[in-house]
């Protein structure tokens, strides 16, 4: 089984690849992850052509259960951050 990567795992990741400081690395990094988190805070879609595309999905309301006590509670509607995977991630994981 394949480890978990972390965001500092990542940003060494991309200073063996590119040759930057770590510290650009990072930065660039985050403002990766920042653009995406304002766009979809905005309602937008970002779409990294053969990786993905991360949008806003709408869930409805519903009932749920607490499973400590079996108490019905209501769950109220939210926005939700969905991704789908694109061809290149999807045939590189298979």
């Amino acid at each position: 089984m394949a480890k978990a990567i972390s965001k500092d795992a990542l940003a060494e990741a991309i200073v063996k690849k590119t040759a930057v400081s770590k510290r650009i690395a990072v930065e660039a990094l985050n403002a990766v992850i920042d653009e995406i988190t304002v766009t979809l805070s905005k309602g937008g879609q970002v779409t990294i052509t053969g990786f993905g595309s991360f949008k806003v999905s709408k869930r409805a309301a519903r009932t749920g259960r607490n499973p400590k006590t079996g108490a019905t509670l209501k769950i109220p509607a939210m926005k939700v951050p969905k991704f789908k995977a694109g061809k290149g991630l999807k045939d590189a994981v298979r």
